[in-house]
């Protein structure tokens, strides 16, 4: 029996939580709060497996990377300048957008009654020069700190990166045993991870079900505001790689295009980048590009180019500051473009893994992780969009190393 995709089952789930949110009284509810408050529990259980596993799927993600990506040297610093330069433009554009759109303004009824108001965290450099060093090896895990698990995975990612290169200069393979074990690790915090977003289905009828039987359909009005909001920067963001495109490659951006349609009908289709890798690869060749430049953008760039992602997570911190209204300043949206640049190299590429990084971008700032729960309701159809934005700048960076002249 073939199984029902993600998507279709959320959809199901959105459709049947409307109706049961109708029938317990739609804004005027028939039972007592505290029993339609239960409904969002699996929403709440979910959210909290999501941030357990944030912290070690970022860690062993850039592990993983530093010891199997295999970057030549000479085309190693054109690709990190690229690779960056792309994820700070999303991020850029994401918080542009936001800040002048503000689709979190209106949303005062997405907004949850709390006991004590959120602070928002500032920015301190010094404090955050501070924090960099933990105190134990472990600490950042245990207290999800996004800067101190950033220098512990990058000490130990190029440490390991440096003795496997000197152990195959030598052609000794001991290094294997610790490529195989962070591999292992990965995989089954991947595996762990799945099993958690088969269950955003529950999560997503519980939390839309309990929120129009409370407060009716007006919460879900500014939603409709911040999936616009995406969509548009999405697209600045695609216009951008199409720019990109025509200055620094031989491809025209019609060629472009037309080629890389089946990466990107497979990107949005799947809501996968790793799935699309393949096709990617697939398609860049067909292109006409080198093999070299396309499996450096197709196989390397996907580990780290998650610009859709980035976007995504740091217009969901704004969207959400400005629903509890707590405007982040400048210094703050620093710090979201910092932690949402590590939180789209430790996405996963499988659907909705950007909900497990999104509560370190979240935690970085002081913002409530619980308002993620929200999101939940359309980010099944975000995340689509968002996969096919990063697909589309994996295949951007492969024709930019490729050149402005066709190799023969």
């Amino acid at each position: 029996m073939k199984k029902i995709p993600l998507y279709v089952q959320i959809i199901i789930a959105l459709i049947i939580a409307v109706i049961v949110g109708v029938l317990l009284g739609a804004g005027s509810p028939i039972l007592d709060k505290e029993t339609i408050e239960h409904l969002a529990l699996p929403c709440t259980l979910i959210l909290k497996a999501l941030r357990t596993l944030a912290t070690p799927l970022i860690f062993l993600a850039i592990l993983h990377t530093f010891l199997t990506a295999d970057i030549p040297s000479r085309s190693g610093r054109k690709l990190s300048v690229l690779l960056m330069t792309n994820t700070l433009v999303a991020i850029g554009i994401g918080l542009l957008v936001a800040n002048v759109l503000r689709p979190g303004a209106g949303g005062s009824a997405l907004a949850v009654a709390q006991s004590t108001k959120p602070v928002v965290k500032q920015l301190d450099p010094w404090g955050l020069l501070a924090d960099i060093i933990p105190d134990s090896v472990v600490k950042p895990l245990v207290d999800n700190n996004v800067i101190s698990l950033i220098f512990v995975a990058l000490a130990f990612g190029i440490v390991l990166r440096a003795i496997k290169t000197e152990q195959v200069q030598l052609g000794q393979r001991d290094y294997l045993a610790i490529e195989q074990g962070v591999g292992t690790l990965f995989d089954a915090v991947i595996r762990i991870l799945h099993w958690v977003i088969a269950l955003v289905p529950i999560a997503v009828f519980g939390i839309v079900s309990k929120t129009i039987a409370l407060q009716g359909f007006a919460p879900f009005k500014s939603l409709g505001s911040f999936v616009l909001a995406v969509i548009v920067a999405l697209l600045l963001q695609g216009a951008y790689y199409l720019t990109r495109v025509k200055i620094s490659s031989w491809l025209s951006p019609q060629q472009f295009v037309r080629g890389g349609s089946d990466a990107l009908i497979t990107a949005f289709s799947t809501a996968s980048s790793t799935a699309t890798m393949p096709i990617t690869f697939e398609s860049l060749q067909k292109m006409g590009l080198r093999e070299s430049s396309a499996s450096l953008g197709a196989l390397v760039g996907s580990n780290f180019n998650n610009d859709g992602t980035a976007l995504y997570e740091a217009m969901s911190a704004l969207f959400i500051s400005q629903v509890i209204g707590q405007n982040l300043e400048l210094p703050q949206q620093l710090m979201v473009m910092l932690t949402s640049i590590v939180a789209s190299v430790g996405a996963a590429g499988i659907p909705e893994a950007g909900l497990v990084t999104m509560t370190l971008v979240f935690s970085s700032v002081g913002l409530p992780t619980e308002y993620i729960a929200i999101l939940i309701t359309v980010d099944w159809f975000l995340d689509r969009c968002r996969t096919a934005i990063n697909v589309m700048g994996d295949m951007t960076v492969s024709a930019i190393i490729d050149g402005k002249h066709r190799q023969a």
